[in-house]
């Protein structure tokens, strides 16, 4: 929430482009100004961290794998496998992953309310903004927002008018005060019928207080990438390396942002498990919804894990955060690509594509899935 505040009356609408799909240009490491190299300090915000040390775990959930895949650990390259991958996702460098189990889906709406109903917890787009802390990320110098634009909101994508020359993603993204996930679209908006679709407007640490409740956690990048890949190697989709298409996933068919054809049926988010699953029994690993990963986002981190002298063993990210489009604002990665991506700006359903978004930001094409440990 703070991170869609900011965008607001800072103008840096790179948060949506970021923290969404963007183009397939990645800015270049070697076109960065140098004094924008630095890396901020990571910044959590103490009060939602409380809020998720308060969830009590839920002793019907914390020994339930009925819905779980177990993901039997090995060896993989991890990173780009073709000519979309995107400078973040380069170079490919091996890593070695452990067992570990996987939900099958991403999590429901139902899943949620029980969460909600058995905690009382209230996500981060339904919590006022607090101004002291919003101001903590922002740049030096920013103004001070108006008071109503800290009411609780979140984002909604909205397709804007044909025929325009270009197109950026404030046009496509609207703050409606009141969406969360119980109202995606916002007030008069409802889930009672898309219980089976996945939760959406979910920060990251809302993702984490459900994890905290379900005795879960939330997968690293690698483990994600690994799980996505469904046993296959060099492999740009979770099916293989067939194109995409309206029987494979829910995505974006027609000309984004404008025109939706909708040949899958879905206008936005779809039923959980609505197609095939990959190797491993995982469903929606592409499309349909980003998921959260546990890492920072570091634009220079698989450089670093390529000259490693031999594999990375269990990576669990960087220790800090860098995203060049947004060099003051903190990062976590989100996986698999959502029903708003298609080959013309995002793809991001492919295993390899990375993207991120400020922790305390939801939107409604954001989601999640959990992992556990293997005892």
């Amino acid at each position: 929430m703070i991170g869609q505040a900011r965008m607001l009356f800072a103008l840096l609408t790179w948060l949506c482009f970021a923290g969404s799909c963007q183009s397939g240009d990645s800015p270049s490491s070697s076109t960065i100004p140098q004094g924008q190299m630095m890396q901020e300090p990571n910044f959590l915000v103490k009060s939602y961290l409380e809020a998720i040390e308060a969830v009590q775990p839920s002793p019907d959930m914390t020994e339930d794998n009925s819905n779980m895949v177990l993901i039997k650990g090995g060896g993989f390259m991890m990173g780009g496998d073709n000519d979309q991958a995107r400078e973040d996702e380069l170079p490919k460098h091996q890593v070695e992953i452990g067992d570990f189990w996987m939900d099958k889906t991403e999590v429901t709406n139902r899943d949620f309310a029980r969460f909600v109903e058995a905690t009382g917890y209230t996500t981060v787009a339904d919590q006022q903004i607090d101004i002291e802390e919003l101001m903590k990320q922002l740049p030096p110098g920013t103004p001070r927002p108006d008071p109503s634009v800290l009411e609780p909101f979140s984002l909604v994508f909205s397709s804007p008018p044909e025929g325009r020359e270009g197109y950026h993603p404030g046009d496509w993204w609207q703050m409606v005060k009141g969406a969360n996930w119980q109202h995606p679209e916002g007030p008069g908006s409802t889930i009672e019928d898309r219980l089976d679709h996945p939760v959406v407007h979910i920060s990251w640490y809302d993702a984490l207080a459900y994890c905290r409740w379900a005795g879960k956690r939330l997968p690293t990048e690698a483990e994600w990438e690994f799980a996505a890949r469904g046993n296959t190697a060099d492999q740009i989709y979770p099916w293989g390396n067939d194109s995409i298409d309206p029987g494979r996933a829910n995505y974006w068919q027609g000309d984004f942002p404008t025109r939706l054809e909708d040949q899958d049926g879905y206008s936005k988010t779809a039923p959980v498990a609505s197609f095939q699953p990959n190797g491993y029994g995982l469903y929606d690993m592409a499309g349909n919804v980003w998921e959260w990963t546990a890492d920072w986002y570091h634009f220079h981190y698989y450089f670093q894990q390529g000259d490693l002298p031999g594999p990375a063993s269990n990576p669990i990210g960087p220790e800090t955060s860098y995203d060049p489009m947004e060099p003051t604002v903190p990062k976590k990665v989100i996986r698999g690509g959502s029903f708003l991506c298609n080959d013309s700006y995002c793809s991001g359903y492919r295993v390899a594509a990375r993207m991120k978004s400020s922790p305390d930001t939801g939107m409604e094409h954001t989601g999640f899935r959990c992992v556990r440990d293997v005892k």
